[in-house]
C-alpha cells in the first residue's frame, strides 16, 4: 500500500513538473520557451498522452500548432507580426471591425466587446452577453486585461505604443487592422481570416462582395459627368463631412458620385462652413445618420425601426433650413438618409453604393435592388434576420 501511495505521489509530482513546462511560453506543447512546437515536443506530448497525463484534445491541439504555426502576418501598420498559436480570445476596439468577425463565423472568439459595439450591433447573436470594456474611445484596459485576450485589434497605429505597453506584459499581441477603407479592406479581411483560420469563408464572402461591387462599378465608370454629392455628418456648425479615405467617400465614388469634400486637404473627415457648401452647390445630399444625428435623439435609421417616418420628417425640416434651401439638391428633392454604419464600413460599401447608385442614376440602375443585396448580407453572411430602416426614401 505504501509503495502504491509513493508511486501515485511521484506521478503527481511529475505531472506538475511536466505540464507547466509544456505551456511555459503560453504555447501548448512548447517546452523550451521558443514558442514553436517541434517534432520532438510533439513526440514528448504523445508519450504523455499514452501515459494518460495529457488528454486527446490537448494532444490534437499541440499537433495542430506544430503543423500550422507560427504564422506571420503584415498588419495595417506595415509590421510583421508572428502568431504562435490559434487565436481563441480576442478583443476588437474599432466598431466597424465587428461585422467582419461575424461574417467569418468567428464571433465565439470575442472574449469581450466594447459598449459601443453592443449598442450598434445589439441584434447580433451573443454580443450583449459578452463582458464590456468601455466605449471604443474610452477603453478600460483593466477590464481588457481581466479578459486575457490572445490578440487585441486596433484600427490605426496612433495609440499602438501605449496599448502595447499595457498588454504585451500579459502576453497579448496587439495588431493594427484597417477594415474601414475600400483600398485596404480586402487585404485586411484576408489577414483577419488567416488569424481565425477561416480562409474558405473569406473567399466565399469576397466572391459575393466583389461580384456586386463590379456590377455597380462597370456602369458608374462610364457615367460622365458625375453627380456632385455632399455628405453631412453633423447638423451643427461647423458642418462635418466625410472626406477622402472615409468609408462614405468610397461608397459615393463607387456609386458614380463626386464627393465635393474629396479634394479638400483632409483625410477621413473635414469641417466645412455652409457658404463653402453652397458655393459647391451639390446636386445630391446624403445624410449618413448615426443615432445622435437628429437633435431630439430620435433614430432616423436602424434595426429597431418599422418605418421611415423619422427620416422623412427630418428631411422635410432640413430642407427648410436657410443654409440648405438654396442648394440644387434641396430644390430638386434629392436629399437622402443612409444609415451611418452602412455608409461607413467597407464590408458594406457595396450595400451603401447600391442604394446611392439607385438614387443618383435611377435609369441606369432600374434593375438594381439594393434592399435584396442588403437582405442577403444580413441573412447569409451575418446570420441575422433582415429588418429595420436603413435608407430613406427606399431606392425603388
Amino acid at each position: 500500500m505504501d509503495l502504491i501511495k509513493c508511486t501515485l505521489a511521484l506521478m503527481l509530482c511529475l505531472s506538475l513538473v511536466v505540464l507547466p513546462a509544456l505551456g511555459a511560453s503560453n504555447v501548448p506543447g512548447d517546452s523550451n520557451g521558443d514558442k514553436i512546437v517541434s517534432a520532438d515536443e510533439v513526440a514528448a506530448a504523445e508519450k504523455l498522452a499514452t501515459e494518460g497525463k495529457l488528454s486527446a484534445d490537448d494532444l490534437q491541439e499541440i499537433k495542430h500548432i506544430h503543423e500550422k504555426y507560427p504564422i506571420n502576418i503584415t498588419d495595417s501598420a506595415n509590421r510583421t507580426v508572428a502568431i504562435y498559436k490559434p487565436v481563441k480570445r480576442m478583443i476588437i476596439q474599432p466598431t466597424f471591425e465587428y461585422e467582419p468577425v461575424f461574417i467569418l463565423g468567428a464571433q465565439d472568439r470575442l472574449a469581450a466587446v466594447t459598449n459601443t459595439a453592443q449598442k450598434c450591433f445589439f441584434y447580433m447573436p451573443g454580443i450583449k452577453d459578452k463582458p464590456a470594456v468601455g466605449e471604443y474611445k474610452e477603453v478600460d484596459y483593466e477590464v481588457v486585461i481581466e479578459n486575457k485576450p490572445d490578440i487585441y485589434i486596433l484600427g490605426s497605429n496612433k495609440t499602438i505604443d501605449d496599448v502595447e505597453s499595457k498588454l504585451n506584459p500579459i502576453g497579448t499581441t496587439v495588431i493594427v487592422m484597417d477594415l474601414s477603407s475600400l483600398d485596404t479592406f480586402k487585404d485586411s479581411f484576408i489577414t483577419l481570416a488567416k488569424l481565425m483560420e477561416k480562409d474558405d469563408r473569406a473567399e466565399e464572402f469576397l466572391s459575393w462582395w466583389e461580384s456586386h461591387l463590379n456590377d455597380i462599378k462597370e456602369k458608374t465608370d462610364k457615367i460622365e459627368p458625375k453627380r456632385k454629392v455632399y455628405n453631412d455628418y453633423s447638423n451643427e456648425l461647423p458642418w462635418s463631412t466625410g472626406a477622402r479615405t472615409s468609408g462614405i467617400d468610397d461608397a459615393i465614388t463607387l456609386a458614380g458620385g463626386f464627393n465635393i469634400a474629396r479634394n479638400l486637404d483632409k483625410l477621413y473627415y473635414a469641417q466645412v462652413d455652409p457658404e463653402w457648401v453652397l458655393q459647391q452647390n451639390p446636386e445630391v445630399i446624403v445624410i449618413p445618420a448615426f443615432h445622435d444625428y437628429e437633435p431630439s435623439g430620435a433614430y432616423l435609421t436602424g434595426y429597431q425601426l418599422e418605418n421611415g417616418d423619422n427620416a422623412r420628417e427630418f428631411i422635410e425640416n432640413a430642407s427648410q433650413w436657410d443654409e440648405w434651401r438654396q442648394m440644387e439638391a434641396v430644390k430638386n428633392g434629392r436629399v437622402y438618409v443612409l444609415d451611418g454604419d452602412t455608409g461607413f464600413t467597407s464590408c458594406k460599401a457595396v450595400i451603401a453604393a447600391a442604394y446611392m447608385a439607385k438614387w443618383f442614376y435611377s435609369e441606369q440602375f432600374k434593375d438594381l435592388d439594393p434592399e435584396a443585396i442588403h437582405k442577403e448580407y444580413f441573412e447569409k453572411w451575418l446570420g441575422v434576420p433582415y429588418k429595420g430602416v436603413w435608407a430613406y426614401p427606399q431606392a425603388r
